[in-house]
């Protein structure tokens, strides 16, 4: 069974390394990673840390109110698919619920699109490029 806590920010490098910047020339610590109200999940199967996801208060002028971007999600690939992402965004509605955000929103990679639509996000925008990782879009979920 999948557990869903909260971990620090030093607890995501190495799964972010492995699954989203394996010999890709970007970084794996991300600005706001040790903000005060940043906010790092991580996905367990029994002890060992399986997916991990950030939250950090972040503004997008395209959108009002208070938000927070996701950055960050990923699964160990033996791991995907298993619903481990699933229960992370659950789990992070409810805590920034509390938190009052309203916009909860992410660059998601095309690959992900679908995964965040059955999540309740949409898309917002046109289809832009980041440099080594490919396609996104920018796509949000309102609280």
């Amino acid at each position: 069974m999948i557990q869903i806590k909260e971990i620090s920010a030093e607890e995501t490098f190495p799964i972010r390394l492995e699954v989203l910047r394996k010999n890709i020339p970007l970084p794996y610590e991300f600005n706001g990673d040790f903000d005060e109200d940043t906010i790092h999940l991580g996905a367990f199967e029994g002890n060992k840390l399986i997916a991990v996801s950030s939250y950090m208060k972040a503004s997008n002028k395209n959108f009002k109110g208070n938000q927070y971007q996701l950055r960050g999600m990923a699964t160990l690939t033996e791991y995907q698919g298993f619903g481990a992402g699933k229960l992370m965004l659950k789990k992070a509605v409810q805590i920034l619920k509390k938190e009052n955000c309203q916009v909860l929103w992410c660059n998601a990679r095309i690959a992900a699109v679908d995964f965040y639509k059955k999540q309740g996000f949409r898309t917002y925008g046109e289809k832009f490029e980041i440099s080594y990782v490919g396609d996104h879009y920018v796509m949000l979920k309102e609280m």
